[in-house]
């Protein structure tokens, strides 16, 4: 299967770029073949610009300046996503993937009023976060990070689709432990994925 692994930490040699790697290898350990982005590395530009809104709807033009990243989604047939949560969101520039590369007449198109996906050749959905709150803290304030994967992101793709979500929480207090626990969570999960 063709895994598009959308990565969005800024330092590589943070435990997060450590389980950017440890996903893209386990990935490939099960035989995927990965399309590793590394929207930092790339130098994605998430800003969605008065122009890019004026056209929004407008297929093809709407995928003029993101087309790359357009034509790699649409090849995908898994989409994992590794990010580390901040301010119960995901860091602006994966936001701004999605909303510059998910677009009408890509992700979706509008028929009758009435939204209708056109990823439906992505079987599977894994993401692997890391959070600073507790598992406590992010349930009282909604968790939106993992509502938008395990509700938002199936919803567009196939609400049937098998979805893998994997959290460290408490980053702010983990141990050298709780980070080799998560580490060989992630890679069992990831090799069966």
């Amino acid at each position: 299967m063709r895994v598009l692994l959308l990565h969005s930490h800024p330092v590589e040699e943070s435990f997060g770029g450590a389980l950017h790697r440890l996903t893209r290898e386990s990935l490939q350990t099960a035989g995927h073949e990965v399309d590793d982005c590394n929207l930092y590395a790339e130098g994605f530009d998430p800003v969605l610009s008065r122009q890019d809104r004026m056209i929004y709807h407008d297929y093809p033009d709407n995928t003029a300046l993101v087309k790359e990243h357009c034509d790699r989604l649409l090849a995908a047939e898994g989409l994992v996503i590794v990010t580390p949560v901040w301010n119960f969101g995901f860091p602006a520039i994966l936001k701004g993937y999605f909303d510059r590369v998910w677009l009408p007449g890509i992700s979706f198109e509008l028929v009758d009023g009435k939204v209708q996906s056109r990823l439906r050749h992505i079987r599977k959905l894994g993401a692997v976060m890391t959070y600073g709150a507790t598992p406590f803290r992010a349930f009282v304030a909604g968790n939106p990070p993992k509502k938008i994967v395990k509700r938002v992101l199936r919803a567009q793709i196939n609400p049937w689709s098998p979805v893998t979500f994997l959290a460290h929480y408490d980053m702010n207090n983990c141990t050298e432990d709780t980070r080799a626990r998560f580490m060989a969570k992630v890679k069992t999960k990831m090799e069966r994925f």
